[in-house]
């Protein structure tokens, strides 16, 4: 249904424009609505919304060029649909018209019904046209700033993320200077303590030596001091081991074929005493994997540190029974050491396990927490990961994957 406004003050015309358009105009039913001024025609458009205006341009209070403003006011933000009718002979008032947004005019005394039915329908469908055309274009310009807007935001999120990067990468440089500051100072001191120390220890055997006290308590206070500085030799011995590690990555040994009996048997025989102290069996199983690509101080550092772990906390009362075996997983070659000494309370100290100079069994044996942090730093460097299953009294399995590079298969005799 399309709403026609016939603007005009002649009672006659207005009647011969209704019989011309009549009830349907094309394809399209027709409501008609009549005004006989300007002010009655500015009431009816603002009330009615009509779909098109067929305006006379001689209106006793109103020219038709200031209604046609007027009518542009009301419509915003869209635009009205106007016919202008002129009189005849006046040519540039239909000109005007054109200029000031009407979208066809008419001659009255010029045009007979099938002229203003063209002229009204071609007006309604230029109006739809120009309609779709500025929703389309409004529609277009928002999604064009919401690109401009995206863009912006999207320039300003490049910026941040440049300057989180540069300043994360300044502070990884401060943090590899502090770090390589703080190893070259670890190291140094290390290295500059151990003469101290065993001048210490120099002089605590010749103090031992001369003494002649037979008090049992003097015994027990050399014994002490004797330890001490075994314990202090020893941290700073393998305090050095571990910076020198991380201090020189890149002139470690390329990794090669390393034979696991190989190893074993040398780290077997600088165990050798705690193995025979202890009265410790070891049972080996390398037949499914025998050999393996690796770093070969790096892999015996590995079976040193978790065999004479499982020497030195064992079971009190029980024998210690060491297992190593190897064999190829999906999660790369795999090596185990298994025990059956104290065993760790994983729940409580999992976390701990692989810190520096954590001891989890302090009353056991003497030590300086560093074996296993070494351990867990090689096995990484190479790839790797560790992982731990334990039973507190039952004993403990060390699973070491090597990392995907490790393996050679089985090798050849």
């Amino acid at each position: 249904m399309k709403k026609i406004l016939l603007v005009d003050d002649n009672e006659p015309d207005r009647v011969l424009y209704r019989r011309y358009l009549g009830r349907q105009l094309g394809h399209e039913r027709l409501a008609l609505c009549e005004a006989t001024s300007g002010e009655e025609a500015l009431a009816l458009y603002a009330a009615e919304r009509p779909d098109c205006v067929v305006l006379d341009n001689n209106l006793p209070d109103f020219d038709g060029i200031e209604l046609l403003a007027d009518l542009q006011q009301l419509a915003r933000p869209s635009s009205p649909c106007v016919v202008m009718i002129t009189g005849g002979g006046n040519e540039q008032l239909a000109v005007q018209a054109l200029n000031a947004g009407a979208l066809d005019y008419l001659v009255k005394g010029q045009f007979d019904q099938e002229l203003l039915c063209k002229t009204v329908l071609h007006a309604l469908e230029k109006h739809e046209w120009q309609q779709y055309e500025n929703r389309y274009h409004a529609e277009l310009g928002g999604i064009n700033q919401q690109l401009r807007d995206s863009l912006h935001a999207l320039d300003a999120s490049r910026r941040e993320l440049a300057e989180q990067a540069r300043q994360l990468q300044a502070a990884n440089q401060q943090l590899a200077r502090t770090n390589l500051d703080l190893d070259n100072f670890v190291y140094a001191a290390s290295h500059d303590l151990k003469q101290p120390v065993n001048n210490l220890r120099g002089l605590f055997e010749e103090l031992r030596q001369a003494s002649v006290s037979t008090d049992p308590d003097t015994a027990l206070m050399w014994r002490l001091v004797d330890e001490s500085l075994h314990t202090l030799n020893a941290t700073i011995t393998d305090l050095g081991t571990v910076v020198q590690e991380q201090r020189q990555p890149g002139t470690t040994r390329p990794p090669e074929r390393v034979v696991l009996a190989e190893v074993l048997a040398e780290v077997l025989t600088t165990l050798r005493p705690q193995v025979v102290a202890a009265g410790a069996t070891i049972e080996v199983d390398f037949a499914s994997l025998p050999a393996v690509c690796y770093v070969p101080g790096s892999l015996r550092t590995i079976l040193l540190n978790l065999v004479a772990n499982a020497l030195k906390y064992s079971q009190p009362g029980r024998p210690p029974g060491v297992v190593l075996r190897s064999r190829h997983t999906p999660g790369g070659p795999l090596l185990q050491v298994q025990d059956n000494g104290l065993g760790i309370d994983l729940v409580r100290h999992g976390q701990q396990l692989f810190q520096l100079f954590q001891r989890l069994h302090p009353e056991a044996a003497s030590g300086t927490g560093v074996g296993l942090f070494l351990v867990n730093r090689l096995v990484q460097a190479q790839g790797g990961r560790i992982e731990v299953a334990s039973q507190p009294g039952q004993g403990t399995l060390f699973s070491v994957y090597l990392g995907d590079s490790s393996a050679l298969g089985v090798a050849r005799a």
